[in-house]
């Protein structure tokens, strides 16, 4: 059975499979702690329930929290949301990076200044195996970046460690690329070449691209697609992003896509009202409210929102 915050369950339902809790910047609240986004614990969680309360009645069951090292993950905050809500929170593992490593990693490990071995996958491992930090929440799903700059030397080893730890747990993968410069490419070569069943791999936001050959590349290698980023409309808009869903759909490909939004309940990197003015579609209820009733106009059946919603989210669990 899949692992949720809250412990295993045994169907998650309808999924959105790019989202994000809490975005936080540890060391700016240790040292500004009056900083106006303003971190108080109780009050972030209930706003968070909230919010996942809303989209429970909406008819989402689940969503994938991809907060992972380098994006500000603290799982006991997200436990105090996951005791609030009656939604399933997936939580997940790995490190968020373009380039160079944290330095706590970047000063060890292969080819760094001091050497030694690589304690990535074993951390990845180990948050799976046995829970993250002292919360005994169990990762589900293996994350990894690369962006513009390609596949740098701090991003492989991110890549080889997620591999790694994917190949001793079994978990799914899902990634961060850059769809402009056909990003999700070089990651499924990189993946394919250490062992890793490209089946088992999600190429996260590759809903950014318009390139249907590029998309159909990406699912003949066998991944599943994130058309995840619905609201962010200065990257792709509206038109664009529920265009190119249909198109896949009544080209076949239902069956490796899945939906997602990469907002946050809470985030303190970025300015809520600067946020809501330039992307006032970026939040939780959009695909609910707004992408299904569109994909139904364009054509999408029943079966097919299910497909990309229940179906596909549960075989990646499998």
């Amino acid at each position: 059975m899949p692992e949720t915050v809250r412990g295993p369950v045994a169907d998650l339902g309808a999924t959105l499979m790019h989202e994000h809790v809490f975005g936080l910047s540890p060391e700016i609240l240790w040292n500004w702690p009056d900083v106006p986004e303003g971190w108080d614990l109780e009050r972030r969680a209930r706003e968070a329930a909230a919010k996942l309360d809303a989209l429970k009645a909406e008819g989402v069951d689940t969503v994938v929290d991809l907060t992972v090292v380098g994006l500000g993950r603290y799982v006991p905050a997200v436990q105090r949301v996951a005791e609030l809500t009656g939604v399933n929170i997936v939580a997940a593992t790995g490190l968020y990076t373009y380039d160079a490593l944290p330095p706590y990693f970047g000063n060890r490990g292969p080819g760094s200044l001091f050497g030694g071995p690589d304690r990535l996958a074993e951390f990845f491992v180990r948050d799976i195996a046995e829970g993250i930090g002292r919360t005994g929440v169990k990762a589900a799903m293996l994350k990894c970046a690369s962006d513009h700059l390609g596949m740098t030397k701090g991003c492989e080893r991110v890549f080889r460690a997620v591999a790694e730890a994917h190949l001793a747990t079994g978990v799914p993968i899902t990634t961060h690329s850059h769809s402009a410069s056909r990003g999700g490419l070089e990651q499924q070569r990189l993946l394919g070449s250490l062992g890793v069943d490209l089946e088992r791999v999600v190429i996260g936001h590759a809903g950014d691209s318009t390139d249907l050959a590029y998309l159909e590349e990406l699912v003949a290698n066998g991944s599943y697609l994130g058309m995840d980023r619905f609201g962010i409309e200065t990257i792709s808009p509206f038109e664009d992003r529920v265009a190119v869903v249909a198109a896949m759909c009544e080209r076949g490909h239902a069956g490796k896509m899945v939906l997602g939004h990469d907002s946050y309940c809470f985030n303190d990197r970025f300015d809520a009202d600067v946020v809501r003015r330039r992307h006032p579609n970026y939040h939780l209820l959009h695909i609910s409210r707004d992408v299904v009733p569109e994909l139904r106009r364009r054509g999408v059946t029943g079966d097919q929102l299910h497909q990309m919603l229940v179906g596909n989210p549960r075989r990646i669990f499998r």
